[in-house]
């Protein structure tokens, strides 16, 4: 059943087995997870079916660290969580990404990708990629254009999946025909009330921005609310533990992580297609759903001590053909339509979370005649495009590449999540976000893009330009921004003084509290997050079954 909590027609509390706080891609996964069982689940989320501003607002927040950071933009409140807006990029950690690397501070998981593996199998269908095998740190099937061979070992081509599913879409219908799950909207968690000793959370305190307000009782609860709102909720929920919960050894927040992504430099060569053209992201309704990324090879990482990260060749169209310029105004002024409040919503977010340089926008047509005189003059244009079309070429020549890097970032307990003083529409204090980059992280940055440029100039008989700001060590703060991939700020390790939770998900010293995404992860690698986050939330659902069920048996 799927229930407004704005329309008031549902008791404003509620009991349930199990209650998931955040309908994002965690917390639909785990529960789905218990579709068709005895568990009575009560899944709560924030927004609406469709995005709204009014919601929206909720997710405001302040970059307080030397590394700009977007807080208000990156995530989404909505049913299906900010992956509404997210590309499909899906990739498995490799078993290098989780091991312990004694270059990189803090690194190491808990649990091994042998114990992970199972449970990626699981989130392949889940994301329906069924069709696509997967191996360590890699899909393995092939892509619609064969990549760059790279020789000397420096760089690797890695294989992403790009799934076609919106978690919300997908799996709304199953979610509201299941008569053991009850979904609650426009439902926003104020505070996880703890027991008096604070080893186990008795309700989760819920209100809408109405004014309404009321509880759920459950017997375990799960925070799925995303890489930077789980640690803020955790902070916020200081009624009986002033700190907050799981914040004992003050880890709640720190090791906050993303991954930094900059502008490395410019490639100049005479064939600029035959380097973009294999990483570019489209292919016919025969292939699969299957694309290369470059990578730094494990072998590169280790001999010079580097984080993990990838470099994406992305084609600077040159000047456009006045008939291809009139093709695309004509269809532009097709497209039209007039968007909803969601719609436009959507469309802010997307282009706050750009990467890579934009191609240059074209507006509609004022006068369709003129268009279609141009289409006239410029047909030469058009069959030139259709040719290059057909020869698997671009339609507009390139002017150069550029080549834009991706990068793990090493964790580091001064990177954190803190309440500020501000106050949001529910009378909660508003996130802080302090984003800090290490000098490995500077160093890894340096380290590949003058490898990666050289080795993609090789490869072309091209010529590479470093940006300026990579060859001046001094220059503060670093060119580079977040990609929406927040991690790290309520952490997995099996040592509540370097951790939130321990290898179960469960955070440290409460018993029926667990967490579910990526800001478990202690480390990140390059990997798009969100198919180990699925991973991850199958796993939980596992053993919160366990459980639930052994208590519902009397079982110890």
């Amino acid at each position: 059943m799927i229930i407004d909590y704005l329309t008031g027609s549902h008791p404003a509390d509620i009991e349930a087995d199990l209650c998931v706080i955040g309908a994002g891609a965690a917390g639909i996964a785990i529960a789905h997870a218990f579709i068709g069982t005895d568990i009575r689940v009560c899944l709560i989320e924030s927004g609406g079916l469709a995005g709204e501003q009014r919601n929206q607002a909720l997710c405001e927040g302040s970059s307080v660290g030397p590394v700009p950071f977007d807080a208000d933009n990156s995530r989404m409140r909505v049913f299906g969580g900010s992956c509404n807006l997210w590309g499909g990029g899906c990739i498995p950690l490799s078993q290098y990404d989780m091991a312990e690397r004694d270059w990189v501070p803090h690194s190491g998981w808990p649990i091994s990708y042998a114990e992970l593996e199972p449970y990626y199998a699981r989130a392949r269908a889940f994301c329906q990629l069924d069709g696509l095998d997967f191996a360590d740190g890699s899909f393995t099937s092939p892509t619609p254009r064969p990549p760059i061979v790279f020789d000397d070992g420096k760089l690797v081509n890695q294989v992403f999946g790009r799934s076609p599913v919106l978690f919300g879409d997908a799996y709304r219908q199953q979610l509201e025909q299941a008569p053991n799950i009850d979904v609650l909207l426009h439902a926003n968690l104020l505070e996880l009330v703890p027991t008096a000793n604070g080893s186990a959370v008795r309700s989760a305190t819920i209100g809408s921005l109405d004014g309404r307000r009321g509880a759920v009782r459950a017997r375990h609860f799960v925070l799925a609310c995303g890489g930077i709102e789980n640690a803020r909720l955790l902070l916020l929920s200081n009624s009986v533990i002033p700190e907050g919960l799981g914040n004992r050894h003050d880890v709640v927040g720190r090791y906050f992580m993303d991954h930094p992504s900059g502008r490395l430099g410019a490639l100049s060569t005479d064939e600029p297609h035959r380097v973009t053209r294999p990483y570019e992201r489209h292919r016919s309704r025969h292939q699969l759903p299957a694309f290369p990324e470059i990578g730094l090879s494990h072998h590169y990482q280790r001999r010079h001590r580097v984080l993990n990260g990838r470099v994406h060749p992305f084609a600077v169209e040159g000047p456009m053909p006045r008939g291809v310029r009139a093709l695309r105004e004509l269809r532009s002024a097709l497209r039209r339509s007039v968007p909803d409040e969601s719609a436009l919503l959507e469309a802010r977010l997307c282009a706050a979370m750009r990467n890579g340089p934009a191609a240059e926008a074209v507006a509609a047509p004022a006068s369709l005649s003129m268009t279609a005189l141009r289409l006239g003059l410029g047909v030469g244009d058009i069959v030139r495009a259709c040719l290059h079309k057909l020869a698997d070429r671009p339609t507009v020549a390139s002017s150069h590449i550029e080549l834009v890097g991706f990068f793990e970032q090493a964790p580091n307990p001064d990177s954190r999540i803190t309440l500020g003083d501000e106050t949001d529409a529910l009378g909660q204090r508003k996130v802080h976000v302090d984003w800090r980059l290490t000098p490995l992280d500077r160093y890894t940055y340096r380290q590949a893009a003058t490898m990666s440029g050289h080795e993609l100039a090789r490869a072309s008989n091209g010529r590479f330009q470093l940006e300026p700001w990579l060859a001046d060590d001094a220059q503060e703060p670093p060119q580079v921004h977040g990609t929406a991939h927040h991690m790290g700020a309520t952490r997995m390790s099996d040592d509540p003084r370097t951790g939130v939770v321990d290898r179960q998900g469960k955070v440290h010293g409460i018993d029926n509290l667990h967490i579910a995404g990526s800001s478990v992860f202690p480390t990140g690698g390059w990997a798009f997050p969100t198919f180990t986050i699925v991973a991850l939330s199958l796993r939980l659902a596992d053993d919160l079954r366990r459980r639930l069920t052994s208590h519902a048996a009397g079982l110890p």
